[in-house]
């Protein structure tokens, strides 16, 4: 057989079956031989069948991924750090990091975590983190957000308060929409020092 033919068929079962199946060798044994054989090509009954059945295994699996449930809630934890270091800076984060890794945003886990467990299976792809935190000495670090009906539900924020004799610490707290927003759940403190600390997003 032409080697143009060969290479032609192929790349046709490569693109065919995206790489997944290559022509073996039985195949240009059977084309070389005489033209009879051509019509019985497949596999012989003492080999495998476990390649042709694998295009069937890996659809089933991408149907299988596309069928689970996205986690949103672990998508707006992701955010919600991402958003706390961004207000921190470069000058408050790497100070504060380590206290509020370990103190502070497991608490802001579990009150995203109740935040979502009120929320209809429906509305949970409707919302998202806002990306602006506050600079300056402002306290907000980052809203959720029902994008379709543009309401808050749980509000996080940092205030700076100067305390006689010690110094300075950042009090994070959050505020929810259960109550209007009216109550301030605290989530805990972290020491700066007694110099005034710098604004945030510096």
């Amino acid at each position: 057989m032409k080697k143009w033919v060969q290479k032609s068929i192929v790349i046709m079962v490569a693109f065919l079956t995206f790489g997944l199946i290559t022509p073996t060798h039985e195949i240009w044994d059977a084309f070389d031989q005489n033209p009879s054989n051509r019509a019985s090509i497949g596999p012989s009954p003492g080999t495998s069948t476990a390649l042709a059945a694998e295009p069937e295994a890996i659809a089933d699996e991408a149907t299988e991924i596309q069928q689970e449930a996205i986690d949103y809630g672990a998508l707006l934890v992701d955010a919600a750090k991402e958003q706390s270091y961004m207000k921190f800076g470069t000058k408050i984060g790497p100070k504060i990091s380590n206290e509020f890794n370990s103190v502070i945003f497991p608490k802001m886990e579990e009150a995203i975590a109740m935040t979502v467990a009120n929320v209809d299976d429906g509305s949970l792809a409707n919302l998202t983190i806002t990306e602006k935190p506050s600079g300056n000495y402002g306290e907000k670090i980052f809203n959720i957000v029902n994008n379709t009906t543009g309401q808050d539900l749980i509000r996080f924020h940092v205030r700076t308060e100067k305390r006689p004799q010690e110094g300075y610490y950042y009090n994070f707290h959050y505020h929810s929409a259960d109550d209007d927003f009216m109550a301030h759940n605290n989530l805990g403190d972290i020491y700066w020092e007694k110099n005034t600390p710098p604004k945030w997003l510096s």
